[in-house]
């Protein structure tokens, strides 16, 4: 999935704000919202490749990331809106994970990425 700041505004090209939201990605899979397969985070977006937990919608965990990396971001005397919508794309059976995970970490240039 894919989710993208207001105004592309470029809030995660600074490390601290960037790390902030990794930690929301280690906090949902800690909580059993999601399982992280990969993910990378650009200046103003993030991808996020996840198997979705049993406990939340897909829509209940991408809020929870956004409202939580807002909060904390703020908290640390940082801005972040967001889009309100997220991209997300449902991995066929058929699909290779570990090859979507490749093109999640490789496509962009010059990101904070980290492949599980």
């Amino acid at each position: 999935m894919t989710s993208v700041t207001d105004d592309r505004q470029p809030y995660f090209a600074s490390l601290l704000p960037a790390r902030i939201l990794i930690r929301q990605f280690m906090d949902c899979e800690q909580a059993g919202y999601a399982k992280t397969q990969a993910f990378v985070v650009m200046p103003d977006h993030f991808h996020w490749l996840m198997q979705l937990g049993e406990r939340e919608s897909l829509s209940s965990v991408v809020q929870r990331v956004k409202s939580c990396t807002t909060r904390t971001l703020r908290s640390e005397g940082y801005a972040c809106v967001w889009q309100q919508s997220f991209h997300d794309h449902a991995v066929r059976q058929e699909e290779d994970v570990k090859r979507l995970a490749r093109y999640v970490v490789a496509n962009p240039q010059g990101a904070t990425a980290r492949l599980l």
